[in-house]
């Protein structure tokens, strides 16, 4: 299914090894350990949400995977029914401990299998070695699907060049100042499903006037427009939120569509400009 046509919260895209993936989900970004993230993660699944995302680094699994067997017990959803994603760090990154890594991962969230599982970095000389594991993992059927974060062209054409298996996601920061036009134009063309991270530029254009006037003109908050036009993209989203009436709203997407010219007008904002680290260039 296109994004185009996804007409509810739990629409999926169908990654390039036949696995589904919601087209929206929840991030925990920043998000600490603790009864506000619990009850975050729940308030997403009991309204809808089928699509949660951590990542080792993030300091949060536990209580990530609190919140999942809560609403598993509380009869909200099935664990099948959940696509659940984590990422190694760049400590990690090696092909014995990028093992270690998703064991002591699935550890923490108290899960037998990951549902897709990404290289969080492309740490120069650590992640090839990183990606012969997540294939022997994927292979071994421990792991659903396998991915990298942060990659970009060059990267993706390394790992590529001895892969036996191609990454099916790769997350990269994405939102309308971000909008990575040569990187999703290749992703297409190799069938590398794109997912947006920090998708409202953690709320830096939340007073745009550009898309506070296509907002005004559907009917919509701005995050609501921006996060639509991941979905026309064919970008898969994560916003962030540990409100449930943000967590509601941010999901709020499939009765109203951008047209042609609203979609113009915000890639035209494009000026290539991150809020996170530079892929080439960061030094942890």
């Amino acid at each position: 299914m296109t994004a185009q046509t996804a007409q509810h919260l739990q629409d999926t895209t169908t990654l390039h090894n036949g696995v589904a993936m919601p087209w929206f989900g929840l991030g925990v970004f920043k998000v600490e350990e603790g009864e506000e993230l619990v009850q975050a993660v729940k308030a997403a699944i009991k309204n809808g949400y089928r699509s949660i995302d951590t990542a080792a680094i993030y300091g949060n699994e536990a209580g990530v995977g609190q919140a999942i067997r809560e609403a598993i017990a509380e009869g909200f959803v099935s664990r099948e029914e959940l696509f659940v994603t984590s990422k190694v760090w760049n400590a990690d990154l090696g092909y014995e401990s990028t093992i270690a890594a998703y064991e002591m991962s699935l550890s923490k969230l108290g899960l037998e299998y990951l549902d897709l599982y990404l290289i969080h970095w492309p740490k120069a000389g650590k992640y090839k070695d990183a990606w012969r594991a997540l294939e022997t993992m994927y292979k071994e059927g421990r792991v659903k699907a396998i991915g990298v974060s942060n990659f970009q062209i060059h990267h993706l054409e390394d790992v590529m060049k001895d892969a036996t298996v191609k990454p099916m996601i790769n997350q990269v920061e994405f939102h309308p100042m971000l909008s990575q036009e040569p990187l999703r134009t290749f992703c297409a063309a190799q069938n590398i499903q794109l997912e947006a991270w920090s998708p409202l530029m953690q709320g830096q254009l939340l007073d745009h006037p550009v898309l506070s006037e296509i907002a005004a003109r559907h009917g919509k908050s701005i995050a609501q427009v921006i996060l639509r036009w991941d979905l026309q993209h064919g970008v898969i989203t994560i916003p962030k939120s540990t409100k449930e009436p943000r967590i509601i709203d941010n999901a709020a997407l499939f009765d109203f569509a951008l047209t042609a010219e609203d979609m113009a007008q915000i890639d035209a904002l494009n000026e290539d400009r991150r809020v996170g680290p530079d892929p080439d260039n960061f030094d942890f």
